[in-house]
């Protein structure tokens, strides 16, 4: 039986949580309880913070005034982010959603856009960003909301990563065709020992020379093929944060333990 109710409704509230609290609801929160999920007085959701853990909360109107929530329990304790790093180049809007909200998904614990030669959307509204990010996690159970980084240009966000964060390189012109086997090197390295990753998906146009060679600079750097076929970018995404959750992430089965 699963541990968790999927089906129940839940609601991102940038408030303290504890059991009694009142939380009131802006216009935009009380139109989606009241006109979207037509949720009456009394009926229950679920609301997160990404701070205090996950708890039920019960829609309060009386007709006169803007509807509330009371918090009643907790029902889930709050969890760490994933340390994993999202690098991606900028796509237009409607596919930079559609990433966005596939990336919190997988277990992205930050979302950083980074500007590089081919990119192919020169602006970036880090609120629409983050707003996608918030349904993504309200919709999957998340109980954490990735952070939206600022965007820079490629040089810049490669120079920011701690030397020791393992960099996942997306490159079609990997010397080892098969990702897994390439990921699984850097796992037999680094043994059960949790990294801290970073994921760098370019844009559709592939990195140029002199952006490959920087990557390459990183004291810790993994060159993975997403195979033979060409991804567009937000498809490339998917597939990428995939196979690193498999082989070096949050999908990895726990190592057993033993007593006695």
């Amino acid at each position: 039986m699963a541990a968790y109710d999927f089906s129940a409704q839940r609601l991102f509230v940038d408030a303290p949580l504890s059991e009694g609290a009142r939380l009131p609801l802006d216009r935009a929160q009380a139109n989606y309880l009241l006109n979207v999920l037509r949720l009456k007085a009394g009926a229950g959701i679920l609301v997160f913070n990404g701070r205090d853990g996950e708890w039920r909360a019960l829609v309060e109107s009386d007709g006169r005034k803007s509807p509330s929530l009371r918090v009643g329990e907790r029902t889930r304790a709050q969890t760490a982010p994933n340390d994993l790093l999202y690098l991606f180049a900028p796509l237009k809007h409607a596919r930079l959603d559609y990433m966005a909200q596939k990336a919190v998904e997988m277990g992205a614990g930050a979302l950083k856009p980074i500007h590089t030669r081919r990119t192919q959307a020169s602006r970036v509204n880090l609120e629409r960003l983050r707003a996608n990010a918030i349904e993504a996690a309200e919709q999957c159970g998340i109980l954490t909301v990735p952070d939206i980084l600022p965007d820079t240009d490629f040089q810049k966000a490669l120079a920011g990563l701690d030397p020791d964060r393992l960099l996942v390189f997306c490159d079609e012109e990997a010397p080892i065709a098969n990702p897994i086997a390439a990921l699984s090197a850097e796992a037999d390295r680094c043994g059960n020992r949790p990294a801290k990753l970073a994921v760098m998906v370019g844009p559709e146009g592939g990195f140029v020379e002199e952006e490959r060679a920087l990557a390459l600079r990183h004291p810790r750097v993994v060159r993975v093929s997403l195979g033979p076929r060409i991804l567009r970018a937000d498809t490339a995404a998917v597939a990428a944060l995939a196979l690193v959750q498999a082989v070096l992430g949050d999908w990895r089965e726990a190592p057993a333990t033993t007593t006695g």
